[in-house]
């Protein structure tokens, strides 16, 4: 008697604490992309699920896909949990594979771009208001799940993550891939998606757009020489944006191309093949 009514008491006692649900052995999971900075990570999970990156609530839609991505400086581990609609769990820990980064210097840069004069603050500042605004929102669809093709191809005269020196002075990292191409040159969508912000008066970047691939997966697209599109458009991969220049903080013409997902900045050129195979594919244009 002792025992069953320790037993009861037993039970009693862990009734009275939340237990969380395992998750269901045919619970699906699938996440695809570069588990490594910069990397961006497209998942799947089941309709109704919902998901968080080391505490922060991803963008879900409601066929379970969402989108995530890791900064050039991220660490060794994330923590992805993702909790479906019947309370199942599951938790990932992901390794986060480390790079190694080069030092590129830059010479022959108008030194109002690298030590910026008083009178340029107020061009800086609007310049910073107009990106700050464009990223409160994020777009809506999953146009970043398809495969991504070279806005503009030519010579790579830069690359993510690289330390920068402009006139021999350090400045943040390089935080895109540059492809050298002469002024005019069409730039192209990557993939689908919203523009975001269209303006050709940004004091470092010169002509610049943001699209918006949605849940936030944002390509930049700088120092060009024409813009053809408005904040607002809906554009298809392959739609041509503008021109290739040498705006802003540039010695010569360029696409400079960017890519972040809610404040991390992601390598652009993990989504796509290799340049010599694009300009092969467009006839050697």
């Amino acid at each position: 008697m002792r025992r069953a009514g320790a037993f009861l008491l037993g039970l009693l006692f862990m009734a009275s604490f939340p237990v969380a649900m395992p998750a269901l052995a045919d619970t699906p999971l699938d996440l695809r992309g570069r588990m490594e900075q910069g990397g961006l990570v497209v998942g799947q999970a089941a309709p109704g699920a919902k998901a968080t990156l080391d505490g922060m609530a991803l963008d879900v839609d409601e066929a379970g896909t969402f989108a995530f991505g890791f900064d050039r400086d991220h660490g060794a581990q994330a923590k992805l949990n993702v909790t479906y609609a019947d309370g199942s769990t599951v938790e990932r820990l992901l390794a986060v594979k480390a790079r190694e980064w080069q030092i590129q210097r830059v010479e022959g840069v108008p030194q109002k771009f690298v030590s910026p004069p008083p009178e340029a603050m107020a061009q800086i500042a609007r310049s910073t208001a107009l990106k700050d605004e464009a990223r409160k929102t994020r777009a809506a669809g999953t146009d970043f799940t398809g495969e991504f093709i070279w806005p503009a191809t030519g010579p790579i005269s830069g690359v993510f993550g690289s330390q920068r020196y402009y006139n021999g002075e350090p400045r943040r990292p390089h935080y895109g891939v540059d492809v050298a191409a002469p002024t005019g040159t069409p730039i192209r969508a990557p993939a689908a998606g919203i523009v975001t912000l269209a303006s050709e008066e940004m004091y470092f970047e010169g002509g610049l757009i943001f699209l918006d691939h949605g849940q936030g997966v944002t390509s930049l697209m700088m120092h060009m020489s024409r813009i053809d599109v408005k904040a607002g458009q809906r554009v298809a991969q392959g739609d041509v944006l503008g021109a290739v220049g040498g705006t802003g903080r540039a010695t010569g013409p360029h696409l400079h191309w960017g890519l972040y997902w809610r404040g991390a900045w992601l390598d652009p050129q993990l989504l796509v093949g290799p340049m010599e195979e694009a300009i092969a594919a467009s006839g050697g244009n």
